[in-house]
Parts: structure tokens; C-alpha cells; sequence
């Protein structure tokens, strides 16, 4: 054969993605292992828990470490969740590669045979897919408040927008987010979703009966899907039938119950991260009760807006005062604190700039003189100067509109700052642009990119700014908290506080993640079962495909060479049960480290032997995703709850997000298979590959 075995030893990418992915080994599963990144120059740590973090901080100067870089940056900037699993994928998948190369499996088949895997996994898992559905069908205004008060969230005086977490984090977060506390034990279905006569009614009927009006009450499917009085279309999961009934999709597949309630799904979606997913939660709530009953959008289905949500990190401050709360809280230096004791009860009239509040300052498109310099000797600055004339033809625009409070997208001059501090006007700088665009909305003022180009109709007003909590230091940098709102905004903070400040940085990215989760469920109306279901099934479909004798019709679907003479056919049926078994053993890596990391199994050889036991039932039972859904509970608590594995009824379900998930695979295998035709193409040469590629017609390089 033209492409003869190669040594793997020459293979450096993959030997490079391997090293590099190892480093991120402890940040997969529920329980993430914070690491610290010393630099060797300065010898300054850094603590962090995510990917990202990681590779922030990795010396990536090789073409390999950008690739990889570039790949988990594309998954982050498209989902914000997946990197982890991008990044372990991506180091079993290249040990998997380098297994293939030593066995003496030439590259075009290890490119063909893991591309078809990988597409046969992503089809096979559909049947684990959860449709979401109904979670705010039963919430209104007063059963918002009943649960407020049933978790026991106490308002804080400066507005009746935030909701505050209870100092014990496990009391609160069991009884704010579901039917299974975070404990793991068994709860009842929390009552603040349905009205209190749907609840008495409830107590008066037998639990066998009461299950069954439940279940046929979410399954049943109206016939009537066009009318006006109703105003949701389910037709994702079903489809129209002449009769007029909606039939299932995928009937002859196993069917998954569905998720009908937000505090499920959040439970689902935690992965171990009960505080954030509350805050999260919360989030969620919030803005449906802001939006979905104030706005009277109410025949509008609601839509979390991600962008509508920003976080605030205050350290110093105990855990306990972490909270979300309605309006934008920001930090101000401690000098404005008796202006805004002064006008805390006063209605702020406010103007939004876009851009800089600076005398040098012009939009894109100005073209400024550049031989003109300005140097000053002392700090002050001369009467006649440029920045103290543009400083008093500001105040004079600020006072012929009264107005006492300016957000500024970008940076604010020092100079203008203490002048409207001592006129007793509140300048804020670096607001977010959604902030500006929640505050246009709720008060009616118009952006602007100059002072100058303030009117009446520019001004918004009726904006209220108070203390966030008790005036005092944060952290002692000499600034503090104020919480800034107005009826109907459409704008929510998430005040993540703790008395460490190193750990604030990771707990607002775990905090993200926890929002993305809840937002990609939401969006695509649909998680995966959790918990390894999804890749102990890809591991068991493999398993079983592998097995199977390859003909005409599973080679044409794959999307390969269906002519049975040719050099890749023959190829195919020789190696293709070797590279499937190898793709295979990533997935078994990727589940032993998860149940390594839960602390299940003390080793990694344990746990194979467990997953393995597993497995073998699976294949052998003919259909593994009908073993799966059959078998969910035990497997789940052999996996990743041995400690209650006696009664499985104490089993919490797991979600994961669809997309985020298939992508991360997706993007893993991508770069593994460029490295490996890179690699392939420095060792054997750019027309070695280009003489194998006319003999074996066809074959896509990727």
C-alpha cells in the first residue's frame, strides 16, 4: 500500500493535543478541581475552573495550541458551555488516533471510519432527547410571591426588584429548585405552580389516580392546533395526521417522558452547581415576571433574553449576599455617597452617551487634526484650556435639562467627573450597551454620541439610585455599591459576592454556565438525559457497529466510496471494527474520568470494569437506548451515586443541552483529524498525499 505504516512517535500534533487536553482532566463531570497558573516570570497565581481559564493562561506559542485554542474560543463564543468536554474529547480522541497509526490503519480510513461514527452517535442519541414543555404554563404574579416566600427570600430595602439567597445555600436552593433536593433525597412537588384550588382539589384524589391525570395531561396533544385560543404550537414533536391527531415522531423509538417544570429542569441542569443554578433560576423568574405580566406581552410566548442579564462581582462581601435583583447595580467611588444619600428619594432625569465623555473624543468617521499637541506641566488645568471650556459647556447643557444622573458607554473624564459631583450630578462610565438600551426603553431617552447633542426628547427621567446595601467600602478600594432602576425595565444583576477575591472570577464563570445551560434547553425546547446516559449509549452504539459486517448500503450512507473494488472498500472492511473499538475507548475515558471525578469509583480501572459490565448488558440486549431508558435510575446511581444506589427512587434526574453538546463533539473530532492529516502530510509529503488521493478517488480530506 502507498500509505504503509507510520510511526506514531513522529506524530508531535497529536502527541501536543494529548498533553494539552490533559491538563483540563479535573474540570470535567460535576465535581471541577480549581487549579492555579503561577506565571514563572512575575510568580503571580491565578485560580480558575474552566477551560477557557485554562488556556488563558497555557504558554500556546505552537500551531497546535492555537488550533486548539481557536477551537474551544469558536465553542465559547457560540454556547459559552461544552469546552470541557471539546477539550478531554479531543485528548482521548488523539490517544485513539495513535493507537489506529500503531496498529498500521492508514489515515484515509481513520479520517473516513470516525467521521461515520461520529455521525451514526449524533443520530443514535436522538432517542435520549427530553422534550421541554409547559414550565411556565402554571406561574403567575401571586404564585411568584408564594414561592419567594415559601424558599423564605427576603427584599432588601433598596428595592422591592431583588431577591436575596438564604444564608444556609443547601436549605434554600432544595426548596427553590425542585422535587428533588440538591441533596439528592426525595421531595415532594413544589405547590407554587399550581393555584391553591388546583392543590386542595390534588389532595383529595388517590396517588395512583393523580399520576395518571398527570401523565395524560402533559401526553395528550389537542386536535385542535389552529385555533386562536391557543395561542402554543407544539408542532416540533409531533406531527399532523389527516384525522386530525397529532402522531408522535419517532414512535418506534424509546420515548423519554418530558420535562414540565422549570425547578426539573434546573435541577437537572445544576451538574453539581446548586448556588449558581439558583441565582440563575432566579434570573429566569425574574425577568418572565418583569417582561411576560408587566409588559403585557402575556400572548407573546416568553423568550429568556440572555443579553438583558449581567453580572456585578463585589468582593469582600460573604457568600450569602450573593442575589439577583431587578435594575443595574454597578460601583461608585465612595465620594458620591452624600449625593446620592441627598437624591436617593428624588427621580433622576438621565441622558445615555454612546462612546467616550471626553473633550478628545470624536465617533468613527472624524478625521482629527494630528499636529496638534497638548502638554501640561502640573495637573491642573488652565482656565482658557480646551478640556476646561468643553467641561463648562457640559455642565451648562446638564443644567439647562436638569439632569442628574449620565451613563456612558465608555470612558468619562476625571475632570468632568469631580465638576458634576460637586453640582451634584452622578456620572457613571463603562455601562454596558445593553444597559443603555434597557434604560432608553424604560425611561424613553434617546443615546446620543455628544453633549451637544442633548434635547428634551434625549432626557429620560423617573430613574431611581440607591444603595445597593449598607454604604461601606468594597473590599476596601474606597467604592461602593448603588443599585440603579425604573418602572418597567427590562434588565436584570447578578450580584455575585464573596469574601475571597480570587474566587470571584471562576464563580461568575460557573455562574454563566449555569444561565447558557438553562438558556439552550429553553431555546431549543429539548436537554439529553444526562448523567453518561448519552455517552454510554455512544459507547454501546459503537460497540455494536463495530461488530456489524459492512456492506453497499452502510458505506453509501456514510458518505463514502460504495465500490467494493476499490483500494478504500477493502481498506474499510479490514479497519474499520479496529477504528470504531478505538473511537469507542474515548468515550469510555470520557465517563471513567467523570465517575473518577464524582469520587464514585477510587479508580480508574474500577470504573472501567463497571462501565464495561454495563456495556456488555447493553450490546447484548439488542437496542442500548431502550436499556438506557429502561435501566436509567440504576445506571445512574452504579455511575455517579453509588452512596444511594439501595433505593433508586432517590436518583435525581440529569440534563444536558443538545446542540452545545453534538457541536463540542463535532469540533473535537475536526481537530483531531486536521492534526492528523497535517501531521501525515509533513511525514510523508505534500505529493505522496496527492498520488494517494487520485488512486483512492474521492476521498475527502478535510
Amino acid at each position: 500500500m502507498a500509505c504503509s505504516v507510520i510511526n506514531k512517535r513522529r506524530h508531535v500534533g497529536l502527541q501536543q493535543l494529548s498533553s494539552f487536553a490533559q491538563t483540563g482532566r479535573s474540570f470535567l463531570g460535576p465535581v471541577k478541581a480549581t487549579k492555579f497558573i503561577t506565571d514563572a516570570k512575575c510568580h503571580e497565581s491565578v485560580l480558575i475552573s474552566s477551560t477557557v481559564r485554562l488556556l488563558e493562561g497555557l504558554d500556546l506559542t505552537c500551531a497546535v495550541g492555537q488550533l486548539l485554542n481557536k477551537a474551544v474560543q469558536a465553542q465559547h463564543g457560540a454556547y459559552r458551555i461544552g469546552t470541557s468536554t471539546l477539550l478531554f474529547l479531543v485528548g482521548a480522541w488523539s490517544r485513539a488516533v495513535e493507537e489506529c497509526l500503531h496498529l498500521g490503519v492508514p489515515t484515509t480510513v481513520i479520517v473516513s471510519v470516525m467521521s461515520e461514527g461520529l455521525n451514526s452517535c449524533i443520530e443514535a442519541v436522538v432517542s435520549l432527547q427530553v422534550p421541554i414543555c409547559h414550565v411556565f404554563d402554571h406561574m403567575d404574579n401571586s404564585n411568584i410571591v408564594y414561592k419567594l416566600e415559601t424558599v423564605d427570600v427576603n427584599l432588601r430595602p433598596s428595592g422591592p426588584g431583588l431577591l436575596q439567597e438564604k444564608h444556609d445555600f443547601k436549605d434554600a436552593t432544595s426548596q427553590l429548585l425542585s422535587s428533588y433536593s440538591l441533596s439528592g433525597r426525595h421531595a415532594a412537588s413544589p405547590k407554587f405552580f399550581k393555584t391553591q384550588a388546583k392543590v386542595e382539589t390534588e389532595e383529595n384524589i388517590p396517588q395512583t389516580l393523580r399520576n395518571s391525570l398527570h401523565a395524560d395531561s402533559f401526553c395528550r396533544k389537542s386536535a385542535l392546533t389552529h385555533s386562536r385560543h391557543f395561542t402554543r404550537t407544539d408542532n416540533s414533536h409531533g406531527i399532523s395526521r389527516p384525522d386530525g391527531f397529532l402522531e408522535q415522531c419517532g414512535s418506534s423509538t424509546p420515548r423519554t417522558s418530558s420535562c414540565n417544570a422549570l425547578v426539573e429542569l434546573a435541577v437537572g441542569l445544576s451538574h453539581g452547581d446548586h448556588s449558581s443554578m439558583a441565582l440563575a433560576e432566579a434570573a429566569v423568574r425574574l425577568q418572565w415576571q418583569s417582561v411576560y405580566l408587566q409588559q403585557d406581552n402575556c400572548k407573546a410566548p416568553f423568550v429568556f433574553d440572555v443579553s438583558r442579564l449581567l453580572t456585578c462581582c463585589l468582593p469582600g462581601l460573604p457568600e450569602t449576599c450573593s442575589c439577583v435583583c431587578l435594575g443595574y447595580v454597578t460601583v461608585v467611588p465612595m465620594s458620591s455617597l452624600a449625593l446620592i444619600k441627598e437624591l436617593q428619594d428624588q427621580p433622576f432625569r438621565v441622558i445615555l452617551i454612546e462612546g467616550d465623555l471626553t473633550e478628545s473624543y470624536r465617533h468613527l468617521g472624524f478625521n482629527k487634526s494630528i499636529n496638534i499637541k497638548t502638554k501640561l506641566d502640573s495637573g491642573k488645568l488652565p482656565e482658557d484650556s480646551a478640556e476646561e471650556l468643553w467641561a463648562k459647556s457640559v455642565l451648562q447643557v446638564l443644567t439647562q435639562f436638569n439632569v442628574n444622573l449620565i451613563l456612558v458607554q465608555g470612558n468619562v473624564s476625571e475632570h468632568l467627573t469631580e465638576k458634576c459631583t460637586h453640582s451634584k450630578r452622578l456620572v457613571i462610565g463603562s455601562v454596558n450597551g445593553s444597559v443603555l438600551r434597557a434604560f432608553a426603553e424604560a425611561t424613553g431617552a434617546a443615546p446620543v454620541a455628544y453633549v451637544t447633542q442633548v434635547n428634551e426628547d434625549c432626557v429620560g427621567s423617573e430613574v431611581s439610585v440607591t444603595s445597593w446595601t449598607s454604604p461601606h467600602d468594597v473590599s476596601g478600594s474606597n467604592r461602593m455599591a448603588v443599585l440603579l432602576k425604573t418602572e418597567r425595565i427590562n434588565l436584570i444583576t447578578a450580584v455575585l459576592t464573596s469574601p475571597v477575591s480570587a474566587q470571584l472570577e471562576a464563580k461568575e464563570d460557573r455562574f454563566w454556565s449555569c444561565v447558557y445551560r438553562l438558556y439552550h434547553a429553553l431555546k431549543e425546547e429539548k436537554v439529553f438525559l444526562g448523567g453518561g446516559a448519552v455517552e454510554f449509549l455512544c459507547l454501546s452504539h459503537l460497540q455494536i457497529l463495530a461488530e456489524q459486517p459492512l456492506n453497499k448500503e452502510n458505506n453509501a450512507c456514510s458518505g463514502w466510496l460504495p465500490d467494493s473494488s476499490s483500494w478504500m472498500a477493502s481498506s474499510l472492511s479490514v479497519y474499520r471494527p479496529t477504528v470504531l473499538k478505538c473511537m469507542a475507548s474515548g468515550w469510555r475515558e470520557y465517563l471513567s474520568a467523570v465517575m473518577c471525578n464524582t469520587a464514585t469509583h477510587p479508580s480508574a480501572v474500577e470504573a472501567s470494569t463497571c462501565i464495561q459490565h454495563h456495556v456488555q448488558k447493553a450490546t447484548s440486549s439488542g437496542s442500548p437506548s431502550s436499556y438506557i431508558l429502561s435501566k436509567y435510575s440504576k445506571l445512574s446511581s452504579e455511575l455517579f451515586h453509588s452512596g444511594i444506589s439501595d433505593n433508586l427512587e432517590l436518583v435525581p434526574r440529569v440534563y444536558d443541552t443538545v446542540t452545545p453538546k453534538t457541536e463540542a463533539w463535532r469540533r473535537a473530532l475536526d481537530l483531531v483529524l486536521l492534526v492528523l492529516q497535517t501531521d501525515s502530510e509533513i511525514i510523508t509529503g505534500l505529493e505522496h498525499t496527492q498520488i494517494n488521493s487520485q488512486e483512492l478517488d474521492g476521498v475527502l480530506f478535510l
